[in-house]
C-alpha cells in the first residue's frame, strides 16, 4: 500500500502544502502569494490553476515526483454541513466549492485542487473535517428566533484531532470519552466532544462565544441593530467589526496575542485588563459546554496558538480546573491532521463518506 499522502491547505495569500510517508512528515511549504498576484483574479474560484500550478513547481523543484503519491487529502471549504469525518471528493461536492454553497473562502480550492491532481496521478482526493463539520444536537441549533438558527462554523479539523491524540495518549478510544476543547487562535472556538460528536459548539467566525484577537464573539445585540441603522456603518464595516477589527484589535488595536501579553507583563493595564477578560470569557465558555455535557467531563484540552503562553493556560485552568483535568496541545498541526485522517482511511480506521 502506498502511505505517501499530499496535503494541502489554501488561506487567503497562501498555499501550505506537505507530503507525509505514513506518520513521518517528509517535506512541507507555505507558498506564499504576494497581494499584487491574488489582486489579478476576480473570485476565489479563478485562483485554482495559479494555486495548482504552484503546487506542482514546488514538488517539481523538491524532487517529489506527483507519481508518488498515493493519495491526496485538502482542508475541506465551506461545503454544506455535513457530520464529521473524511469525504472523497465528487462532483457534488467540486459543484459546491465553486459556487460557494456556504461561502467564499480561499479553503474551497482544496477539493478542487486536490481532485485535479489524482486524477492525473490515478490516485484519490479527500477533505476531512471542514469548518462546517454539523453534529449539533438538536437543542443547540436554537438560538432565540426561528429566522437565525445557529450554525456551527468552528476549529473542527483541529478539535478533533487533538480529541484523538489525547485518548490514544489515555488508551482510550475517542468515542468512548467526553472532552471539552478549546482552541485559541485568531478565531475561539469551545467545543463539547460527546462520544466522538461535537454536540455544541460557538460559531467562532462571525458574533458567537468568547471574543478573540481580531474577532468580537457575542455582542449585545440592541447596540448592534441600533449601530446598523445608525448611517455610520456601511454593511461591510460591520462585517468588519464582526472578524477583522474585534477584540484585541478593538480594544488595543493589535492581534498579536503574544505583544498584548507582553504589554500586560510591562504594565500596561488596559492591555492586562482585556487579555483577562478573554480569559474570562473563554471559561465562561467552558462552563456552558460542561453544563451541556451535563458536567461528566473527562478532560479539558486546550490547543491553538495562544496555548503557547504558559500564563494564558494557567489562568484559565484556575478558573475551569474544578470542571476536569486541564491538559495543553499548543499550537496546530493542519497538515499532520489532514495525513492522519487520510491514513486511518487507508488502514480501515475510518470509513470514508459519500457527499451528497
Amino acid at each position: 500500500m502506498n502511505q505517501r499522502i499530499l496535503t494541502i491547505n489554501p488561506g487567503s495569500t497562501s498555499t501550505k502544502i506537505a507530503v507525509f510517508d505514513g506518520e513521518t512528515q517528509v517535506f512541507i511549504q507555505n507558498i506564499k502569494h504576494p497581494s499584487e498576484e491574488i489582486a489579478r483574479y476576480n473570485s476565489i474560484v479563478e485562483q485554482y490553476e495559479f494555486r495548482k500550478d504552484n503546487i506542482v513547481r514546488v514538488l517539481g523543484e523538491n524532487n517529489i515526483a506527483l507519481n508518488s503519491i498515493g493519495m491526496i487529502v485538502a482542508r475541506g471549504g465551506l461545503v454544506k454541513n455535513i457530520p464529521s469525518g473524511i469525504y472523497e471528493v465528487n462532483e457534488a461536492m467540486l459543484a459546491d466549492l465553486r459556487e460557494g454553497v456556504n461561502g467564499q473562502h480561499a479553503s474551497n480550492l482544496g477539493g478542487i485542487i486536490a481532485a485535479d491532481l489524482a486524477k492525473n496521478i490515478g490516485c484519490k482526493a479527500y477533505i476531512a473535517d471542514p469548518v462546517v463539520v454539523d453534529e449539533l444536537c438538536v437543542l443547540a441549533k436554537y438560538s432565540g428566533h426561528p429566522d437565525f438558527p445557529r450554525k456551527p462554523i468552528f476549529h473542527a479539523l483541529n478539535q478533533k484531532a487533538i480529541a484523538r491524540t489525547y485518548a490514544k495518549e489515555q488508551n482510550r478510544k475517542y468515542e468512548d470519552l467526553n472532552l471539552i476543547v478549546v482552541h485559541l487562535g485568531g478565531g475561539i472556538s469551545v467545543g463539547a466532544h460527546e462520544k466522538g460528536l461535537v454536540i455544541d459548539s460557538n460559531q467562532a467566525l462571525d458574533g458567537d462565544g468568547p471574543f478573540s484577537p481580531e474577532r468580537t464573539g457575542t455582542l449585545p445585540m440592541g447596540l448592534v441593530v441600533d449601530a446598523c441603522f445608525s448611517g455610520k456603518y456601511t454593511r461591510e464595516q460591520m462585517r468588519k467589526i464582526l472578524v477583522g477589527k474585534g477584540g484585541y484589535v478593538g480594544y488595543l488595536g493589535s492581534n498579536d496575542a503574544y505583544e498584548v501579553e507582553q504589554r500586560a507583563a510591562a504594565g500596561d493595564k488596559k492591555a492586562a485588563e482585556v487579555e483577562e477578560a478573554m480569559i474570562y470569557q473563554v471559561a465562561k465558555e467552558v462552563g456552558a459546554m460542561a453544563c451541556v455535557l451535563k458536567g461528566k467531563v473527562d478532560a479539558i484540552l486546550v490547543t491553538g496558538g495562544i496555548a503557547h503562553s504558559k500564563s494564558f493556560v494557567k489562568r484559565l485552568t484556575e478558573r475551569v480546573g474544578f470542571i476536569a483535568p486541564v491538559s495543553t496541545y499548543p499550537g496546530e498541526d493542519e497538515m499532520r491532521a489532514l495525513a492522519m485522517n487520510g491514513l486511518m482511511a487507508m488502514k480501515g480506521e475510518l470509513q470514508p463518506k459519500e457527499y451528497k
